[in-house]
């Protein structure tokens, strides 16, 4: 977790390379901090090599004569002088006994307890820093480089310069790798050599980039004697950091205490300001009373958000101004790896620097045409002969419409008159959402998602549904389809495993197949005898409908929907298909694409979300040799008249290309395995369908007297509740769960990368309340929200 106190400053240092001096500038800050009163606490998370020459020890040699407001510490210490992984190797193989090497995890998790130690014991105007070994790129314990392995502190940095031969580069290097992951830089010092000048250099350089630099007088070359060389350093730290508290050392440390003070002032300010500018999306602001109400997030790394709480600073042990949070709906259904990832990173920096944004129409770049062939052979394998670039879920959804429209036209060979075109219509469902955009909720039955130019030009269904009740997987059939009246589903089979259920194959010939296939040809009969509106297209949300409620629909009748549209004793021109997968295509739901699930392929799909990681905002719609030789002419009017300043642009290519390589792998990893083997049925290894979610607690919590239902798939998790006023416009989800957004202190669940209990930032769809991982969660966090949830809604059962 990120760490940030009103009462105690802290600052990572790293060095630009191995001795460019990061201890000895250190030191100084150090004691220009302990000179000024402050209390001072000093960390060296991993040392290597002979314990005199430890970099604490220095510290506490040289603080000062402020020295006993000094607390100097190093976390991990090991005797051989190489690199902090192979130290950690070298001694756990020490005498023949294998000892583990800490993980990443216990090496993060140990320094944050300590700055946590250190901050109850801080009082006002506390210092605090953790210094790094060798360079930005150095290894820890793991072998993970200090960048990322320290990323989920995000302690703001001070960067040592190297002020040696080829130290521009170096440092300039670092700079730049500490911004590629996010890194707050408050400052670069460096020894002020006089030779090679970098100083000189480097101070223009970052000030032209708001960084400020501070060049500092070099130490004495080292002395034989041990009592000489002390004093002959003691006297160095004298001249560079004189009791006169004046000089190069107290202006940087004034620099930072102003960065410390600079950042709080303006995350406290952040609410009014948003509140004042800033028009949110699916919020009404008259419901936003105050600005406790207003989500500040300081930064996110994997599936936390960093969030500011002025509030904390206020409790009897100060704690830190910034809670992680866990990301719970995936940040609106994108994150697939976690935030700031560095790999995704430097994937877009490097097609930044390499492209920017480039014309698209006639042109073609390696991004593009890679991330165009990998789908062909992904997603559209064996149906799909042509990619089409756009810019989110909407518009791609947008381009699939067009796609679809003008096929079915060119198909049928019908005359229409202009206004008839007009007036062509699609079959969907009801709950379906397809985008923002007007020509995208046109193809969805008017909701609450409606505007004033909103015209629904199509036919809905009504479908049955998946879920688990009361413990039992079971198909329930809405009034249309059963024999009941009124709201309530009839529940028409019950199954043994989620996976007898989406055997959509072996489902064909089934009782419930007939019966579905009776009411779809009754009704498509009739709205092919309706002469109002010509029917043009199937637009679904395969498996499941999101923003309509987390609607899993039952897979057999959205294969038969599909049958009966390509049936040419129904439709002379079968109807094109188009499968939305903005929200489950990728493996959101376990699978990389529904085609395979229900057993048939879609004229064309559309897929976003997942596709760049959650980094940028890309779409992508797939379509068949059919669709595409609708459009394919010498004419210019024939053409797919429809296109974005940004499309196929190289950034987000790159970056989703990068994304695929890291699911490919995490397809094929432990996590991934194991959870499939827990839903496989019994005697199976395997099963069609799956959850990162465990399916005890899912059939219990189904079980609970105000739940209605639960429903998983993959990464999501959907619990309805009971609710008299059920629909979007309900708050009983969202009022059920706020405790959700505070972390436990009590320490009965697991927690955040760094130790720190963990809140839960969710959304909510009416009563139904739902949870999304990314793709690489780990089970223990999954643990211990299942662990909050069910102690929750249990509570609110008894009581």
């Amino acid at each position: 977790m990120s760490h940030l106190y009103k009462h105690l400053r802290i600052h990572q240092v790293f060095g630009a390379n191995t001795d460019v001096g990061k201890t000895i500038i250190t030191t100084a800050l150090v004691r220009a901090s302990a000179l000024n009163n402050n209390r001072v606490f000093y960390l060296k998370p991993v040392s290597t090599g002979a314990p005199q020459d430890a970099d604490d020890g220095h510290i506490k040699r040289h603080a000062g004569p402020q020295k006993h407001l000094v607390d100097a510490h190093c976390l991990f210490r090991y005797g051989d002088p190489v690199s902090p992984h192979l130290a950690a190797k070298m001694a756990s193989e020490t005498q023949g006994v294998k000892v583990s090497v800490p993980s990443d995890e216990t090496f993060v998790g140990s320094i944050a307890e300590h700055i946590r130690k250190r901050a109850r014991a801080a009082s006002l105007g506390a210092h605090m820093y953790v210094e790094t070994a060798g360079g930005v790129h150095s290894p820890t314990l793991s072998g993970t480089t200090q960048l990322d392995s320290y990323r989920p502190l995000f302690l703001p940095t001070i960067l040592i310069g190297d002020s040696k031969l080829g130290g521009i580069s170096s440092t300039i290097s670092s700079f730049e790798s500490l911004l590629l992951r996010g890194y707050i830089i408050d400052a670069i010092l460096l020894f002020r050599d006089e030779y090679y000048r970098n100083f000189e250099y480097l101070t223009q350089y970052f000030a032209e980039r708001g960084i400020h630099v501070t060049a500092l007088d070099p130490p004495p070359p080292r002395l034989d004697d041990p009592s000489e060389n002390f004093a002959n350093t003691e006297k160095y730290y004298s001249n560079l950091v004189p009791p006169s508290q004046q000089g190069d050392v107290f202006t940087a440390l004034e620099h930072l205490n102003e960065c410390h003070a600079r950042r709080i002032q303006e995350l406290d300010s952040m609410p009014r300001r948003t509140s004042d500018a800033i028009w949110w999306p699916f919020v009404q602001h008259g419901l936003v009373k105050t600005e406790k109400d207003v989500t500040v997030i300081d930064s996110a790394w994997s599936d936390f958000f960093s969030i500011y709480d002025a509030s904390r600073e206020r409790t009897s042990q100060p704690a830190s101004l910034l809670q992680p949070q866990l990301d719970g709906s995936a940040s609106w259904w994108t994150q697939a790896v976690g935030h700031g990832h560095p790999t995704l990173a430097l994937a877009a920096a490097n097609a930044a620097g390499r492209y920017g944004h480039v014309m698209f129409p006639q042109a073609t770049h390696l991004p593009a045409l890679k991330l165009a062939e990998r789908l062909l052979q992904g997603p559209g394998k064996g149906w799909a002969s042509r990619v089409f670039f756009s810019d989110n879920g909407s518009t791609g959804m947008e381009a699939a419409l067009k796609m679809a429209l003008r096929s079915f036209i060119v198909s049928s060979g019908l005359e229409l008159s202009s206004a008839e075109k007009k007036n062509l219509g699609v079959i969907g469902l009801k709950g379906s959402y397809h985008g923002d955009t007007i020509g995208a909720m046109d193809a969805c039955e008017e909701g609450v998602y409606a505007c004033e130019w909103h015209e629904a030009k199509g036919y809905w269904f009504e479908p049955p549904t998946v879920s688990v009740r009361q413990g039992q997987v079971a198909v329930s059939l809405p009034p249309a389809l059963s024999s009941l009246s009124g709201d309530q589903h009839q529940v028409a089979e019950a199954f043994e495993t989620l996976s007898h259920v989406y055997d959509v194959e072996q489902r064909l010939e089934s009782p419930l197949a007939r019966h579905y296939r009776r009411y779809l040809e009754k009704h498509m009969r009739h709205l092919q005898a309706d002469s109002s509106r010509k029917l043009a297209a199937l637009v679904i949300e395969p498996i499941v409908m999101g923003a309509g409620g987390m609607i899993f629909v039952d897979p057999l009748f959205q294969r038969i929907m599909v049958d009966v549209v390509r049936d040419p004793t129904l439709f002379p021109t079968a109807l094109p298909v188009i499968f939305d997968e903005v929200f489950v295509g990728l493996y959101r739901l376990g699978f990389e694409s529904a085609g395979p699930l229900l057993g048939v392929s879609p004229d064309i799909s559309v897929n976003a979300k997942i596709l760049t990681g959650g980094v940028l905002p890309l779409a992508v719609t797939l379509a068949s040799d059919r669709i595409f030789q609708a459009f394919n002419s010498e004419s210019k009017v024939d053409a797919l008249l429809h296109g974005h300043s940004y499309t196929a642009h190289a950034v987000g290519c790159q970056v989703a290309n990068a994304t695929l390589d890291m699911v490919g792998r995490l397809v094929e990893s432990d996590q991934w395995l194991g959870a499939i083997r827990k839903w496989a049925p019994e005697g199976a290894t395997s099963s069609r369908a799956w959850s990162f979610w465990d399916p005890k607690f899912i059939a219990s919590i189904s079980c609970l007297d105000i739940v209605d239902e639960a429903m998983t798939l993959g990464t999501v998790l959907a619990i309805k509740f009971k609710d008299d006023d059920a629909g979007y416009a309900s708050h009983s989800a969202q009022t059920l769960l706020q405790s959700l957004r505070l972390p436990l202190e009590d320490g009965s669940s697991s927690a955040a990368p760094g130790g720190a209990p963990f809140g839960v930032h969710y959304r909510t769809l009416g009563n139904v309340a739902y949870f999304m991982s990314s793709l690489n969660t780990s089970r223990a966090t999954i643990e211990a929200l299942e662990e909050r949830l069910w102690r929750l809604v249990s509570d609110v059962r008894r009581s």
